[in-house]
């Protein structure tokens, strides 16, 4: 059990009168069974997470009540979320969607999708991790169906770095040091990438320095994305962008694939799907890679989450009952888990605990050189620090802090001014809404 996660869920399933806002909206009951005709109920699914067809063919190989129609959109903060709140404003979005655990308040504030409790049964309740349940159920009403984790990892090439004589880095400055090491042993290799059109990941580094963007009290939400946890973040990798020891690119484009292939990138701070990522994208490169935990400030355990995912059920669905059966069973079922992962392109990490040794009986860590990547995975959930909240305006806020980091590179912006962007950001669409914010 993650049971650091406890306390910050808390926050957010207790703080019913910060979130009576965000529910008041919220799509009705979209129940429904099988068609009365006898043949199968269609229902539409968009998501971007690897293995999702796989899962979506074997559901539909092996199920006639109902069937599943897919389509493949860009990951959330590089165009998805666009797309599908363009959808429910038109009136033709899918009836299931992904939706990353950061992500759902907003599209719950939006009255984007349905409150599906009366779906959800205790029994299904019962098999995810008690804080995944609290993640997806605010004031009081459940939101979406958990699927997985998504604890930090760090991703190395464990070839170069024994050539280049690194030791893995298990705390920041270490990783510093093995940055400005590996950058003498070869001009053209760096240990990393920032990200500016991410900033989920530099999110992830400021909730594992133990920052705190949002916090409920009552019925006022506290704002502060320019926290000395976060500013700490920023200033440590500000620091490694203006000494070039770190790329600055976009993510998981061909230019960071290339710099992977050619070596010119040594090494990935992502989080347990990245396993997965890694492993596609280069197969050429099998037995050379290895993943470690994640660095941290002081070499004691510790993590943020990096997304993490759940499915949710729009609120013009017709089809409620179906798109939550369908859900449940990519989340919930050894078939569903075994679907995605045995493609080769997933490395989810199950909110359902007992699932878990599945998952990881289903991926082929050969890639790895057999190494058990699931307990690394396992360890980095068991240290993510508690008292993490998301507030209900993570498209604003991440707009405007990825808006600021695009200009990076031209030396236009730092990243203490993205944070501070997102702040003002923040506080002015929570005023706008008509809710009562402090910051």
């Amino acid at each position: 059990m993650i049971r650091s996660w406890s306390r910050s869920s808390r926050v957010i399933a207790g703080t019913a009168t910060a979130f009576a806002v965000l529910t008041a909206c919220g799509g009705g009951d979209g129940a429904s069974g099988p068609a009365a005709d006898g043949k199968p109920v269609t229902i539409t699914f968009w998501a971007w997470q690897k293995g999702s067809k796989d899962v979506v063919d074997a559901f539909n190989a092996s199920h006639k009540d109902i069937q599943v129609k897919f389509e493949e959109i860009p990951s959330g903060n590089a165009g998805g979320y666009a797309k599908i709140s363009n959808a429910v404003k038109a009136g033709n979005a899918p009836d299931l969607i992904a939706v990353e655990y950061p992500q759902l308040p907003e599209y719950v504030s939006q009255g984007a999708v349905q409150d599906i409790g009366k779906l959800v049964g205790d029994d299904v309740r019962q098999k995810f991790l008690p804080q995944a349940v609290e993640l997806t159920t605010l004031g009081g009403k459940n939101w979406a169906v958990p699927f997985d984790a998504a604890p930090q990892a760090f991703f190395y090439r464990k070839d170069l770095f024994e050539k280049y004589e690194v030791a893995v880095p298990k705390t920041w400055d270490e990783y510093r040091k093995a940055a400005e090491k590996i950058k003498a042993a070869d001009k053209k290799a760096r240990i990393g990438t920032f990200f500016p059109d991410d900033p989920s990941t530099f999110q992830a580094m400021s909730w594992q320095a133990g920052a705190h963007w949002f916090k409920a009290e009552n019925d006022t939400w506290k704002v502060d994305t320019t926290d000395p946890a976060t500013q700490k973040v920023a200033a440590y990798w500000q620091g490694l962008l203006d000494k070039d020891l770190v790329h600055n690119q976009v993510s998981f484009t061909p230019e960071w694939v290339n710099s992977l292939k050619s070596g010119g990138t040594v090494g990935y701070v992502g989080a347990s799907w990245g396993g997965g990522v890694v492993k596609s994208t280069l197969p050429e490169q099998n037995g050379k890679w290895a993943v470690a935990p994640i660095p941290t400030w002081d070499g004691k355990p510790a993590s943020g989450m990096l997304g993490g995912s759940t499915f949710a059920v729009t609120k013009d669905s017709k089809q409620a009952e179906a798109a939550v059966t369908f859900a449940t069973w990519m989340a919930t079922t050894p078939e569903g888990i075994k679907a995605r992962i045995a493609s080769g392109t997933s490395s989810a990490f199950p909110a359902a605990s007992e699932l878990r040794p599945v998952a990881k009986s289903a991926f082929d860590a050969g890639f790895y050189g057999g190494q058990d990547i699931y307990q690394v995975f396992e360890d980095g959930a068991a240290s993510i620090r508690p008292d993490w909240t998301w507030g209900p305006t993570s498209g604003t806020t991440t707009t405007a802090i990825k808006d600021r980091f695009g200009k990076l590179k031209s030396g236009d912006a730092t990243i203490a001014d993205g944070i501070k962007a997102g702040h003002d950001a923040t506080v002015a669409e929570l005023k706008k809404r008509g809710l009562k914010v402090e910051g």
